[in-house]
């Protein structure tokens, strides 16, 4: 009897704890495309222990795209998200509730760039009627931007048929040998193509990877992409973590403007750097100025996005949204 009482209090205590915020702070961070520059902040604070110094045991898990981490972290299987911001107001589109709480990237990195090996000629946005058009993956931020860039100079989201190339050496391979005409790519990729095809042998329809180059495609300064997101429920339940999170991410964003491009390459594993180490430096550098200095989401930059959004996903066009709700500044440290 006296055994059965003692189990049946350890059974209450652990599941009381199991039930308690934060038990434990272990967090799992999905992230598709764990080895692109756009996510840098996240391993790069891990690498520098600043999870840990505040606290948390963090878990970094690599997916094939943000759509599959987005249903992954649907599914239960994920606390966070690092993703791209419009991922949250899809979302809230469809009634469900994710929450942006710290923004690493305020330019989405991304180039629609021609395949050196391109069946048809391609010279402007036009010329992609008919074509093949590579995106990481089917729901992934890269084939929003084609759908967005599509709409914007008035063609259809089916005038085009997309495929799925990946973000790294398969990327990289279907634009070398033609498997599409034209890609939405990010960097290294991108360069990495450049460098073994020769800068001049790839056309450049639309680059976003300078303040110019976001200005001009989407009529903002800062165009917020990467950033850590979770449900409202998790975020919740779970505010010193996220806050952790946060402030940790925030630091990470400080070092990296205190420090060269070599010595942000110098910390990162390094199989990251893929093929090419210079490559890497070099994405490095230029990447460095549109890393946030602060977390912040900017609101005029959360507007852009929902704007673009709308030119293409009925669903958003059609929703009321309150960006306020997809966005939250309070995690970050001095915002309590």
């Amino acid at each position: 009897m006296a055994a059965a009482v003692v189990v049946a209090v350890l059974v209450l205590v652990l599941s009381s704890c199991a039930r308690k915020p934060d038990a434990g702070r272990h967090i799992t961070i999905g992230v598709g495309g764990r080895t692109l520059p756009v996510y840098l902040p996240l391993t790069l604070a891990q690498q520098l222990g600043y999870f840990k110094d505040q606290g948390l045991s963090v878990e970094i898990e690599g997916l094939q795209g943000g759509s599959k981490a987005l249903q992954a972290l649907e599914g239960g299987s994920l606390d966070v998200v690092a993703g791209y911001y419009d991922h949250t107001i899809q979302m809230q589109a469809k009634n469900r509730a994710l929450t942006s709480f710290v923004t690493m990237l305020n330019r989405p990195e991304i180039v629609l760039a021609v395949s050196p090996a391109a069946s048809k000629r391609i010279t402007s946005i036009a010329d992609l009627a008919g074509a093949k058009v590579g995106v990481s993956a089917p729901g992934s931020s890269t084939d929003f931007f084609l759908k967005y860039v599509l709409s914007k100079h008035g063609l259809a989201a089916d005038s085009v048929s997309v495929q799925a190339i990946g973000t790294a050496a398969t990327a990289v391979a279907a634009m070398e040998h033609g498997r599409v005409d034209a890609a939405v790519m990010v960097d290294p990729a991108f360069s990495m193509l450049q460098q073994r095809a020769g800068a001049g042998k790839v056309a450049i329809l639309l680059d976003s990877r300078s303040g110019e180059g976001v200005e001009q495609t989407f009529g903002v300064s800062k165009y917020p992409a990467s950033v850590l997101y979770s449900t409202r429920d998790w975020l919740d339940t779970n505010k010193a973590s996220a806050a952790g999170l946060a402030t940790a991410i925030v630091r990470t964003l400080h070092w990296i403007q205190q420090h060269s491009a070599e010595e942000i390459a110098a910390r990162m594993p390094a199989e990251f750097a893929q093929d090419s180490r210079a490559v890497y430096i070099e994405t490095i550098a230029k990447i460095k100025s549109g890393f946030s200095d602060d977390g912040v989401m900017p609101a005029d930059g959360a507007e852009a996005v929902r704007k673009v959004l709308a030119q293409f996903d009925q669903a958003v066009s059609g929703a009321n949204i309150d960006l306020s709700r997809t966005y939250s500044n309070d995690y970050l440290p001095g915002h309590d």
